[in-house]
């Protein structure tokens, strides 16, 4: 078993590479460059809403459309996140500045929004809905200056500068509801090197978004679709009235300015929103926390097995040893009380070594019934091979992700990418069923490999199509079209259930693994039980260390899923990754190491359940998590959350799950073999 110390030297390794991940960087598309007054596209990508979960398309709302509306071809992570990527009627030129511009302005007259429209418009406004617009693929931010010396003079305030995804669609105050129909777009661009008889180039690395709430008398607009903007704070803002038709201008401006970052930097923006000191204290100390525990677990572990395993083997030695004693006392006419009761096996008064190895551990008693297959062995088979196939992709795409591959500038990348793996991980999940099933004494591959295939991929698609119902109900982007679902449905038969039908078959076809002690016939009586070796105490007891591991990380992921954040640190993702399967695997193995002392054999499913307790806290860090951090009052969204939640649970308690029972059951294995079994 390794200690502390064997994981150092990767660690540091790890944290080397974690370093430079800022530095490398793969862009998901290649850079566009831009010459003076060429078109620079606006895109609307979605509306969302932390409080409700649910998106929405852009047009979903009565803003100006151009004459023609082009959707973007989305992949299929795109299509999962609920974007709708499409066109917009903002007119937007490279280094070109436009003062005010009115949008959608027929002969200077105002749009008119109807009573339903209006209602609509506020009711996603009450909601926090944020609108979500790109420029050459850069998300629209909103700038945030916060000042950390309140109470000092001005002059020694600091700013402290943050971004907002996107922008608010509008605010409330005074139970009055107001919309920003004007946006003041600042866009930065870096001037590329170029010879001299070239001409210069431009690079969009910046799309910032001030959004203001301008009423319909401040704003003059004349023929020409150009507007006049109110002079300081004397403009009152855009009132909307639910009750009746409102007029309002919808108008924008463009302002450029020269930066100093360049392309493949200009994502530092977006990534660097959140306080990462806080996150580098906090992932240090997890490391420290963990690898400390971890190697005072595999110290303590070690050397009470090098005792069990030297006592249990001198036993052999017993008969022998009082053979000898015997012969010793006839010699001298005396015979010890000890010698005589280790040879005729009779009781005596002082304890003997056999009865003192036997009151310290009684593992080696349970040694014909350790490997009695448990009930259900397909099941269980079936639910660690789907764990196997999570494991090799969280693995890979973590992997993947930290190199700089999956970049957010590629959109839905993350989520194709995990969805094809896990497809095609489906050969290794098969594969380790198989052959599991064949050791637990199994005949059925065929209902095996089906089950495995279709278990844990059918509660997912079960209960994602129950959410998507509602979703469909509430007309929210977020809803997975049906020509998505029936593709979906076409991997999943046509990809996952062949690959793992055939890896079953490899793996039932295999050799299975060399349990080192035979089984009896007859099951061995299991004494009553202390009230700590309780399913649910273990489950508690067990899932603390690998949640401690990593559940300030499970605070940004829970950030980046309800509070549409961006979460691109994926060199301390896949650190906590490895520290979770270490804390996991040392867990497992102490918590079956004391079932076995107990002389409780039942080791097979107490110890797939006991290792994956850390998502029993993952659960309750959940339910913390929307009672504290959310804003969410109404059913469908808590049900998403909730169901959402769920799968994240359920896949979870898989992936720990599963590590924790090969670990279990490798260490469970070698030490049966250390011993000697008459």
């Amino acid at each position: 078993m390794a200690t502390a110390m064997d994981w150092l030297p990767w660690s540091l390794l790890l944290f080397s590479l974690m370093c430079e991940t800022s530095a490398f960087y793969v862009p998901g598309v290649a850079p566009i460059n831009f010459h003076q007054n060429d078109p620079v596209e606006i895109k609307a990508v979605k509306l969302t809403s932390s409080r409700t979960q649910l998106p929405y398309e852009y047009y979903s709302l009565p803003f100006c459309q151009p004459s023609k509306i082009t959707y973007k071809a989305e992949n299929l992570g795109e299509v999962l996140r609920g974007d709708r990527i499409v066109n917009t009627p903002f007119q937007v030129l490279m280094n070109s500045e436009k003062k005010c511009e009115v949008l959608c302005s027929q002969s200077n007259k105002p749009v008119t929004l109807t009573v339903e429209q209006s209602r609509l418009v506020a009711e996603r406004i009450t909601e926090d809905y944020y609108v979500h617009l790109i420029a050459d693929n850069l998300p629209v931010a909103t700038r945030l200056e916060l000042y950390s010396n309140r109470d000092s003079d001005d002059k020694k305030k600091e700013k402290d500068v943050q971004f907002e995804h996107g922008y608010r669609l509008g605010f409330t105050d005074v139970n009055k509801i107001y919309l920003h129909n004007h946006l003041s777009f600042i866009l930065y661009y870096h001037r590329e090197d170029m010879e001299e008889d070239q001409e210069h180039t431009y690079r969009v690395v910046r799309f910032e978004v001030i959004p203001q709430s301008i009423r319909l008398e401040d704003l003059k607009a004349d023929e020409k679709s150009s507007c006049t903007l109110p002079e300081g704070t004397n403009s009152s803002p855009q009132e909307i009235d639910p009750t009746k038709e409102n007029q309002l201008y919808f108008t924008y401006s463009v302002h450029w300015e020269e930066s100093d970052i360049k392309w493949a930097s200009r994502w530092d923006t977006y990534l660097t929103m959140s306080d990462v000191q806080i996150h580098w204290f906090s992932i240090i100390n997890s490391v420290v926390v963990v690898f400390f525990l971890s190697g005072i677990l595999s110290m303590i572990i070690i050397r009470t097995l090098r005792k069990d395993i030297a006592n249990y083997n001198k036993e052999d030695d017993i008969s022998s040893a009082g053979w000898h004693l015997r012969v010793s006392a006839v010699t001298l006419g005396v015979v010890p009380a000890r010698a005589a009761s280790i040879f005729n096996n009779q009781p005596h008064s002082g304890p003997s070594l056999q009865e003192d190895t036997m009151e310290e551990s009684g593992w080696k008693l349970v040694h014909g019934d350790v490997f009695r297959p448990p009930q259900y062995p397909m099941i269980l088979s079936s639910l660690l091979g789907s764990g196997i196939q999570l494991f090799c992709m969280i693995l890979i795409v973590i992997f993947v992700a930290m190199l700089g591959m999956l970049s957010p500038s590629s959109r839905g990348a993350l989520m194709t990418t995990a969805c094809f793996l896990f497809m095609f991980m489906g050969v290794f999940g098969g594969f380790s069923a198989g052959r599991l099933y064949r050791t637990l004494k199994g005949h059925r591959w065929k209902k095996g490999a089906f089950c495995t295939a279709t278990l844990y991929p059918g509660v997912v698609f079960g209960i994602c199509f129950v959410l998507n119902c509602f979703i469909w109900g509430k007309h929210s982007s977020g809803a997975v079209p049906f020509p998505t679902m029936v593709a979906l449905l076409c991997m999943w038969f046509g990809i996952s259930l062949p690959l793992v039908y055939l890896g079953y078959y490899f793996g039932f076809r295999k050799q299975p693994y060399d349990n080192p002690v035979r089984t009896n016939q007859i099951p061995r009586q299991i004494p009553e039980q202390r009230w700590y070796m309780n399913r649910f105490v273990g489950i508690l007891m067990a899932g603390i260390l690998p949640f401690g591991a990593m559940f300030i990380e499970l605070f940004f992921i829970f950030s980046a899923i309800w509070e549409n954040q961006f979460y691109y640190l994926f060199g301390f993702l896949f650190l906590v990754f490895i520290i979770l399967v270490v804390s996991c695997s040392q867990i497992s193995i102490v918590m079956v190491y004391f079932q076995l002392c107990a002389e409780d054999y039942r080791w097979w499913w107490r110890n797939f359940l006991v290792s994956g307790g850390s998502a029993f806290y993952v659960l309750v860090y959940a339910i913390f998590y929307f009672v504290n951090k959310l804003d969410i009052v109404e059913f469908i969204p808590s049900l998403l959350y909730f169901g959402y939640t769920a799968l994240m649970v359920l896949s979870f308690w898989l992936l720990t799950g599963t590590i924790g029972f090969y670990a279990a059951y490798m260490f469970v294995r070698k030490i049966y073999a250390a011993v000697k079994i008459d």
